[in-house]
């Protein structure tokens, strides 16, 4: 008889096999790519300091390398109709199957503002692809207010099955695990039923997260500090952020809430986040 600890641990154990390493475009990426386990998941976004360009070429080259590719297409930086057909003609040349459309945090370079808009005029073009990515909110957003949040799920949810295509949401980072629940449960009610993949840190320490966070471009850094104050008070705390706070109670409610995956923001800490994540895994397995 298989106890529910045993169940949960299961459940855990198969999220973080089939976690997604979610990569940012700076300097220090080739380097800690050599930590990432052979043909793993990795997802690159879409930096405001580089363009959408920028991040499909790095794809290519992951995949090159054996890895399964998800681009991040972020809407502001789309910068007209004709763009769209280009990052289509790239998406097929290169075999990708899965985009992750998001708004972004660039001013807009051309007419799409949020993640509907851009997805609307991408699927439209019939793209070779099998699934779509789009973000999620459980601990809200600065800038758009709770309602629209939720239309705009509903909306991208929609866009995504009149096309035939498979979806998933990934959750932003929220450092609540009730939080999480809770909002999920509200969606379900509200008949989103993609399939939900967890948001959580990796194990990153102080240093590297602030100097990440230059990199990235001070603007952009106070914006994401003012968005996501809380979280980033986590993960500067001493010692870092251990994501097994997130997942393990979770996991629990992973058939329940429609969970499904890891969606892991590396920081660029792949060293220390895949050892963490192998560590995590000795443990369930004993």
């Amino acid at each position: 008889v298989v106890t529910r600890n045993q169940a949960d641990k299961a459940v855990q154990k198969r999220l973080l096999e089939g976690m997604t390493y979610e990569l940012i475009p700076l300097k220090n990426l080739t380097d800690q790519s050599q930590h990432l386990p052979a043909g793993a998941t990795v997802s690159v976004t879409c930096s405001p300091a580089k363009t959408v360009d920028d991040t499909l070429d790095l794809c290519a080259g992951y995949a090159e390398k054996g890895f399964t590719v998800i681009p991040h297409v972020a809407a502001r930086m789309v910068e007209d109709e004709g763009h769209v057909d280009r990052i289509v003609q790239r998406v097929n040349v290169l075999g990708i199957r899965t985009v992750f459309c998001i708004g972004g945090d660039a001013d807009p370079r051309g007419p799409f503002t949020d993640a509907a808009g851009f997805l609307r005029s991408f699927l439209d073009r019939r793209p070779n692809v099998d699934a779509v990515g789009i973000g999620s909110y459980p601990d809200g957003h600065a800038t758009i207010p709770d309602r629209a949040l939720a239309d705009t799920l509903v909306e991208k949810q929609e866009l995504i099955r009149e096309a035939g295509l498979e979806g998933y949401m990934a959750t932003q980072m929220c450092f609540n695990a009730d939080t999480i629940g809770d909002w999920l449960e509200g969606r379900r009610a509200a008949g989103v039923d993609l399939p939900c993949h967890l948001g959580v840190p990796g194990a990153v320490d102080r240093a590297r997260l602030l100097a990440i966070s230059i990199r990235l471009g001070i603007g952009h850094s106070a914006r994401y500090l003012k968005k996501n104050k809380a979280s980033v008070i986590r993960l500067l705390s001493p010692g870092g952020y251990d994501p097994n706070k997130l997942i393990a109670p979770l996991s629990r409610r992973a058939d329940e809430l429609g969970i499904s995956g890891i969606h892991c923001f590396t920081f660029n800490a792949v060293d220390t986040t895949e050892s963490w994540r192998q560590k995590s895994l000795r443990k369930l397995g004993s």
